[in-house]
């Protein structure tokens, strides 16, 4: 006859409902500090809507026109986002350049990078918008009409180019310092499985280094929204010419600008929550 001994268990025994009770507590307790900072910010945006009361602010004025504004903002948009498509295009051909071991793709990108974050984007609006159809005009004169032609870019065209060459360049070095941090092991052992150099950096390396460089990219994204009111001078309707076209019209600058500046805030809001549930998502999708 065996006797089965039983021995204590050294585990202690966990009831689940304790770690319900502790997340939820975690859950409250960010919530009201949510709370908080929200109060804060609210009493904040109240504190400055009693002083420009008190400065004969009209929010009647802004009432009345802030539809005419609002339909820039699929312009700011639009805008932002065809630059930006396009400008990490132009980053990624500008990092590989700086990093390939070909002098001539070195130089075409060191001087590329160099020459557009050397110049004031203003500038760049300018050359594009009014010195390439100069261009265009004399390679016209000289036979050269279908060349010439293409060289006249429309407000919006001009205002994308001048956007994406200008952001291409500063992402540039954020692309380059993202392929770079990923670990030259890694590089070694795909090629030791006979990859190739191509077929390693779009495999092994970009994928990696995307992930390290997507807050960077929003940021330069919300930067862009802000900085596309500079091609309001070529005439684009978005936020800043429609309300600047008011603001001159009846002498209400004040009413007009903070109202462009607001949805100007509200654009940023909203690309860093969507750049914030980006980020999660890519971090999620590298937990093992």
């Amino acid at each position: 006859m065996s006797v089965e001994t039983q021995f204590p268990s050294d585990e202690p025994d966990i009831d689940p409902s304790m770690g319900e009770a502790l997340q939820a507590h975690k859950n409250k307790v960010r919530l009201i500090h949510t709370a908080k900072i929200a109060s804060v910010w609210i009493a904040l945006v109240l504190i400055l809507s009693i002083g420009l009361l008190q400065l004969r602010f009209d929010p009647g004025y802004v009432g009345e026109h802030y539809g005419f504004v609002m339909q820039g903002v699929l312009t700011t948009l639009g805008l932002s986002v065809a630059s930006i498509a396009i400008a990490t295009i132009l980053a990624l051909l500008g990092a590989l350049g700086r990093l390939s071991h070909n002098s001539i793709a070195q130089g075409l990108a060191g001087f590329y990078v160099s020459l557009v974050r050397g110049t004031p984007l203003l500038i760049q609006i300018y050359i594009i918008y009014l010195g390439l159809p100069q261009i265009g005009t004399q390679l016209q004169s000289l036979g050269f009409a279908h060349l010439g032609k293409t060289l006249t870019l429309t407000a919006i065209q001009s205002g994308i180019l001048a956007l994406s060459l200008n952001y291409g360049a500063y992402m540039t070095e954020i692309f380059r310092a993202g392929i770079q941090s990923i670990s030259h092991g890694q590089r070694e052992a795909a090629i030791s499985l006979g990859l190739t150099e191509w077929q390693t950096m779009r495999r092994v390396i970009l994928p990696q280094a995307i992930r390290i460089i997507i807050p960077d990219i929003g940021n330069q994204f919300i930067a862009m929204q802000k900085d596309s009111a500079l091609v309001s001078v070529m005439g684009v309707w978005e936020i800043t010419y429609r309300a600047n076209r008011f603001g001159r019209k009846d002498s209400k600058f004040m009413e007009m600008f903070i109202l462009a500046a607001a949805l100007y805030w509200i654009l940023t809001i909203v690309s860093s929550w969507i750049e914030e549930r980006l980020e999660k998502r890519l971090a999620h999708a590298y937990e093992r």
